[in-house]
This record gives C-alpha cells, sequence and structure tokens, in this order.
C-alpha cells in the first residue's frame, strides 16, 4: 500500500482558515452593528486570543499527532473525568453552533423566496427545512458531503469576495463615524463585551492540531497553518466589518438579516442583492452539511471511548453515524425552537454567545492539560507559559461574557459531569 500524500503548510492554512471562515463572516456584521463600529478592536483583541490557543494546540499536536478528539489530549494530562467534560462539551457546542449555521443560511435564502423576510415564523420553518435537508444529505455518507461542501465553497464565496473588492469605492468615513459606539456605556466595556461574540468566528482553530497526522513535517507547520489561518481568517473579518458599517446606516444594518446583500444593494443595485444572498446561503447551507458530519462524527467518537451512549457509534455501511445524526436534527429542532427572537441578528447572537462559551471551556482544557504535562511527555517552561496564556485567554472571553450566559454554560457542565458521574460506565471500563 503506497502511503498516503501529506499536505503542505499552505495549503494545511487555507484548511484552517476556510474552516472559520463560516457564518460570522456573513450575519456577525449585523450583529456588532447593534454596537458600533469600535467592535474592531474586540476583533484586534479576539485574534490575539485565537493565535495563543492555536498555538497551544500547535504544540499539544506533536506529542499527540493523532489526536481525533479533546479526550486525545486531555485524559493523559487531567484525567478521565476532564477528558470526558472536554470531549462532551466540545460535541454540544458543535450541534448547538449548527443552529447559528442554519440561522445565517437562512437569513440570505428568505431574499430569494417570495415569502415575508421579517416574520419570525418563517424564519423558523426555514431553518427547520435547512437541518432535515442536510441530516437527509448526511445519511448519503461522508463523500456526498464533501462534494457537496466543495461545490459550496467554490459557488459561494466568488460574489462575496466581489462586493469586498469593490465595496471600497463606496466606504464613507462620516457613516462609518457616526456609527462609532452606539450604545450607552464607553469603549472600553463595548470592547470587551463583544470578545465572545467575535471569537465564535475564530471556533476551528484546532484544525490544524486535528489533522496534523496529514501535514507534512507537523512539528513545525502545524504551528505555521494555525497561526497564518487565524490571520488570514481575522483580517478578513475584520475588513468585512469595517467596509459594511461605512457604507449601510448601523440602523438598516442592524436589522438585517442578510448585511452583505443589502451592502451589494447599495453599491451595485438589486441584481447584486440577489446574487450575493444565494451565494451566501449556499456557502453557509455547506458549512452547515459539513459540521452536521463532523458533529455526527465527533459523537460516534465520543461513545467510542464510553463517553456517549453506543448507539451514537453505530454506523451505516456508508460510515454515516444515522442515530447520532438523528438526535443532534431533533436537538437542533429544540434550539430552533427555545432561541426564536423576532430578528435574525438577535437569535444568532444569543446562539454564538452560548456556543462560544462551551467551546472556550474546552479550550480551557487545552491550556491546562499543557500546563500539567505528563510523566511521559512533562511539561517544560515554555510549554507551561504558553498553557497559561492560554489560560488567560480564555478566562477572558469567558468573564467577559453576560452572567447568564456564563451561568448556563456552567449548568451544562455540571449537569453532564453528574450524569456521567451516575450513570457513565465505571473507571475500570474506560
Amino acid at each position: 500500500m503506497s502511503p498516503v500524500k501529506k499536505i503542505g503548510p499552505v495549503l494545511a492554512t487555507f484548511i484552517v482558515a476556510n474552516n472559520m471562515i463560516g457564518s460570522g463572516f456573513f450575519l456577525l456584521p449585523a450583529s456588532l452593528a447593534t454596537q458600533g463600529g469600535v467592535t474592531a478592536f474586540s476583533w484586534l483583541i479576539g485574534m490575539v486570543i485565537a493565535i495563543v490557543i492555536g498555538a497551544a494546540f500547535a504544540r499539544l499536536a506533536r506529542d499527540y499527532p493523532d489526536l481525533t478528539s479533546p479526550d486525545d489530549y486531555v485524559r493523559p494530562a487531567l484525567g478521565r473525568d476532564m477528558g470526558f467534560l472536554a470531549t462532551t462539551l466540545y460535541w454540544v457546542a458543535a450541534w448547538a453552533g449548527n443552529n447559528a449555521i442554519a440561522v445565517a443560511a437562512f437569513g440570505y435564502l428568505v431574499m430569494l423566496l417570495p415569502i415575508p423576510a421579517d416574520d419570525a415564523g418563517v424564519h423558523l420553518v426555514g431553518q427547520l427545512v435547512l437541518v432535515w435537508a442536510m441530516f437527509a444529505i448526511n445519511l448519503l455518507g461522508p463523500r456526498p458531503v464533501a462534494r457537496f461542501q466543495s461545490f459550496c465553497v467554490v459557488f459561494g464565496l466568488l460574489p462575496v469576495a466581489m462586493v469586498l473588492t469593490a465595496g471600497w469605492g463606496s466606504f464613507d468615513g462620516d457613516i462609518h463615524a457616526a456609527a462609532w459606539n452606539v450604545t450607552d456605556t464607553g469603549d472600553f466595556a463595548v470592547v470587551l463585551a463583544n470578545l465572545a461574540p467575535v471569537f465564535w468566528a475564530f471556533i476551528g482553530l484546532e484544525t490544524g492540531a486535528m489533522v496534523a497526522g496529514l501535514v507534512e513535517d507537523p512539528d513545525r507547520n502545524v504551528a505555521r497553518a494555525t497561526i497564518c489561518g487565524v490571520l488570514i481568517a481575522g483580517v478578513v473579518y475584520l475588513l468585512s466589518s469595517v467596509l459594511v458599517m461605512g457604507i449601510v446606516p448601523h440602523q438598516e444594518l442592524a436589522a438585517s438579516g442578510a448585511p452583505f446583500a443589502l451592502v451589494a444593494i447599495t453599491i451595485l443595485g438589486p441584481w447584486a442583492g440577489a446574487l450575493v444572498a444565494a451565494a451566501a446561503a449556499l456557502k453557509a447551507t455547506g458549512t452547515l452539511g459539513g459540521w452536521m458530519q463532523v458533529t455526527g462524527e465527533a459523537g460516534a467518537r465520543a461513545a467510542q471511548r464510553g463517553y456517549l451512549p453506543r448507539w451514537f457509534g453505530v454506523t451505516l455501511a456508508n460510515g454515516a453515524a444515522h442515530w447520532g445524526l438523528l438526535f443532534v436534527a431533533l436537538a437542533m429542532t429544540a434550539i430552533a425552537f427555545i432561541t426564536l427572537e423576532p430578528t435574525v441578528a438577535g437569535q444568532f447572537g444569543t446562539l454564538i454567545g452560548w456556543v462560544t462559551l462551551l467551546i472556550v471551556l474546552a479550550y480551557f482544557a487545552a491550556g491546562l492539560a499543557l500546563i500539567v504535562g505528563t510523566p511521559e511527555r512533562p511539561s517544560g517552561l515554555r510549554e507551561k507559559i504558553l498553557g497559561a496564556c492560554a489560560l488567560l485567554g480564555c478566562g477572558l472571553l469567558i468573564f467577559t461574557s453576560p452572567w447568564s450566559m456564563i451561568a448556563g454554560a456552567l449548568a451544562v457542565t455540571a449537569v453532564s459531569w453528574i450524569a456521567f458521574r451516575v450513570f457513565g460506565p465505571s473507571p475500570r471500563t474506560l
């Protein structure tokens, strides 16, 4: 059997960047418009935090090049309970985060349909149709999902790139300045309060570590791919957010479920708005299909480790984890009802705030594992400093979030751990 061909640092960089440029790219500008242009500093701080956490993952990948789950690097250093929590919180956050992707996708798709664009009930039905359509596609197996996602990436980003390029000619500094801070609080408070929402855009930074076994010279190239991927995604997000806030007044932007389409209409006309709406809906739908596949596989791996019931790990002949995917689709349906709000941006903001905290708790475990190390892989001074910086970044994201969201994330963590202790397998079987 011929050896698997490894990927170089450039391709690995774009894999990392592509996994971060998703629903946040298409809808975060509308969410941030309720705060103002000062959130550009939130992007800069979020980018620094993402680079630090990404570097921590890259260092862990050197010791665990075949890792496929948070349990692979957490349990050796911190034990089975922390391994369970990191794995389970990541899994829960992944399928709950899929709802935010569905919100973004239908927010653009509804512009192309002869139905009310501002009706919350319409958006609920649309989200559910997308969720169950992607569930059906995932039942066909990983290869059809990969083909569908590739098609969506290629044809979904080109019109949006056109807007990002042409839009600077219509940028109005007065519009941007007028919406610098549209809240009743100071600039510094607004910047801190938006750290967790903008960090949603950087979720996926761990991708480079997760595919370290497929990368040439992973000791060097995983770190390069991770940091460069974060920089590419961060610059794209920052420039796009600044651009749209300098073209469309913040009141219109905040009320829009499709901010890039609104910008396209403003600078090029209705035809461009329809084109961008179709492209953005296509890209976000492809992202939803791909992340549902990741969620199903993550549940299957958790079941194989004894962290979820065995039926999560049962797969069809084509590799689809059908029972796990069914659970995810049902859970996403429930989340859609629970988080429904009058505006697309409002529902999106609620979802990403809660999901980001759950993901950050899993990232926190990675930083702690790097500090503690194991007898076989003891942590040196550089690892301890890097781990401490990652913990500091995670702590900043957590404690600048609303206390209600912190309480909710901690409640999910506590309930999950108690259930594992009561109903989970004995330590001897793990």
